[in-house]
């Protein structure tokens, strides 16, 4: 009877000694589930914030400040703009790199060689607004900006007038216009001399040493108020296809002319003309 009942005790205590340890074994698991989901919380809680402030830093670095045309002006040499202007002419694109006349309300803007492919050349038509980032520089007088990106903007469009600049070509202020879409009235053809000693009405090229058909951009010398400029027919922005540059094939000493283009710089003023009509 005894063993009986020492057997029985056993059992007993065994069974609750098992329940206990299922019990102690179910509460940890719990623990352990418990610290793995905060924990996981945690780290998806992070990752967030992590994301959140890299968009917000990149956000931020997106930021652009466009200068106004007076900034743009006041910009040393060397320094970085960014502006936002419209495109008034197209001079040429080759290696993914267009070269423009481009102007605002407040003033012009030209773009050398920037990066551009050929299918966003293509997209840029007369009046089309860009954003241009890039440094200020100059080259004989001429103010321009190099090494520049443009993004096309749909914002809004914008065709200059041109501005009459025939009385301010003796003036220091005729720099204001510094590439500017502008016109000049009355002013009459001077002789250039060419590559032989002939007095002519044009040259092909500077110095008179190209020919019909061999790219040659043309000069030509037109007087007013009793002083003589040198004007250019740039053949990148206006080639023997162009009325322009036939007109002046056509000139002769002594005629009088009216001309629009834009007031490029060389050493000076060296209008870039893409348009010439006979008055006398």
């Amino acid at each position: 009877m005894k063993k009986k009942l020492v057997m029985a005790l056993a059992l007993s205590m065994s069974l609750t000694l098992a329940a206990c340890g299922s019990s102690s074994s179910s509460s940890s698991e719990e623990a352990d589930t418990t610290v793995e989901e905060s924990t996981e919380e945690t780290e998806e809680t992070e990752e967030t914030e992590g994301t959140e402030e890299a968009e917000a830093e990149e956000a931020e670095a997106e930021e652009v400040t466009v200068m106004t045309y007076e900034e743009y002006v006041a910009a040393a040499v060397d320094d970085p703009v960014v502006v936002e202007t419209y495109v008034q002419a197209k001079q040429s694109w080759w290696d993914d790199q267009a070269t423009l006349y481009t102007q605002d309300a407040d003033g012009a803007y030209f773009i050398y060689n920037a990066t551009c492919s050929e299918d966003d050349y293509a997209l840029l038509e007369v009046g089309t607004k860009i954003r241009v980032t890039g440094y200020k520089s100059e080259w004989s007088g001429e103010v321009e900006i190099i090494d520049a990106t443009i993004e096309i903007l749909d914002d809004d469009t914008y065709v200059a007038d041109t501005v009459d600049v025939t009385d301010l070509l003796a003036d220091d202020s005729l720099i204001d216009y510094q590439n500017q879409y502008v016109s000049f009235t009355g002013m009459t053809v001077e002789p250039s001399t060419d590559a032989n000693g002939n007095e002519v009405a044009f040259l092909y090229g500077w110095d008179g040493s190209g020919e019909a058909g061999s790219d040659s951009d043309l000069y030509f010398n037109v007087s007013v108020n009793g002083e003589t400029y040198t004007f250019t027919v740039e053949y990148y922005l206006c080639d023997e296809t162009t009325e322009v540059y036939q007109a002046v094939t056509e000139l002769e000493v002594g005629s009088v002319i009216d001309m629009e283009g834009f007031l490029y710089w060389y050493e000076g003023v060296n209008p870039h003309i893409t348009s010439v009509t006979v008055v006398e």
